[in-house]
């Protein structure tokens, strides 16, 4: 397989795709990070605002280190908001601010994919941890002709297709916590019909990154599949 083009028109395709999407995210951000918004609030302060806009009043909102770390907790009911995004009072603050807290939205009304994501997450580590080993077993038992080579390809691949689920079951949980984010914008005064648009700009680019993992992710998951022969006719 090192020696196999398709892996490496994959792999790149990857890489590409990986790549385009941080950059869109990064520039989207930058961008929309030099224009405040009118209401002159932090995102840490709307943050708090929609919460209890929704009736959510256990859930903290804390600061964290570094550039794009925001995320929602749900172990500690935590939500962490970057530095750039805590203190921020642009439209790039107000969207990634809304947006996990879409995420404590979903978890205070048991959002179904979020359940299952977090649910599947043991699940897609244990699978990652294991694939490539019981993969790369199946290509040497099926080079030397071995009986058990072909369901030990289908255990690796199995095994390789938790993490694609997981980043699959990840779109609907992403795109739904930035629609929640938005609506929060919007019908809690937060933000103008225009401000609103760049607002849609950062988290558009931000579920791309999802996408583009999904992508990479669903193509390696094929070409496993089909090096090891289990479609296609093909094993080397």
């Amino acid at each position: 397989m090192i020696y196999d083009p398709l892996y490496w028109m994959i792999l790149g395709v990857g890489m590409v795709l990986s790549l385009w999407a941080s950059a869109k995210v990064k520039g989207t951000f930058a961008r929309y990070q030099k224009v405040n918004t009118r209401r002159g609030m932090s995102g840490a302060e709307v943050a708090q605002r929609i919460l209890r806009d929704n009736g959510i009043y256990d859930v903290q909102v804390q600061p964290v280190r570094g550039n794009l770390t925001d995320h929602y907790d749900p172990r500690n009911k935590t939500l962490r908001l970057s530095e750039p995004v805590y203190g921020g009072r642009s439209l790039a603050a107000f969207g990634v601010a809304a947006h996990e807290v879409g995420h404590a939205i979903q978890h205070a009304q048991a959002y179904a994919p979020l359940k299952f994501r977090s649910a599947w997450v043991p699940v897609a580590s244990f699978g990652s941890g294991l694939s490539m080993l019981i993969i790369i077993a199946a290509f040497i038992l099926m080079s030397i002709g071995s009986a058990i080579g072909t369901p030990v390809a289908w255990v690796g691949v199995a095994l390789f297709a938790t993490t694609t689920i997981f980043t699959l079951i990840t779109l609907p949980v992403e795109f739904d916590a930035s629609r929640r984010a938005l609506v929060a914008l919007e019908s809690g005064g937060y933000l103008t019909p225009d401000e609103l648009g760049g607002a849609r700009k950062v988290l558009n680019a931000a579920g791309m990154t999802y996408v583009a993992a999904f992508v990479s992710s669903l193509l390696t998951l094929l070409y496993w599949a089909y090096a090891l022969g289990l479609f296609g006719g093909r094993n080397e």
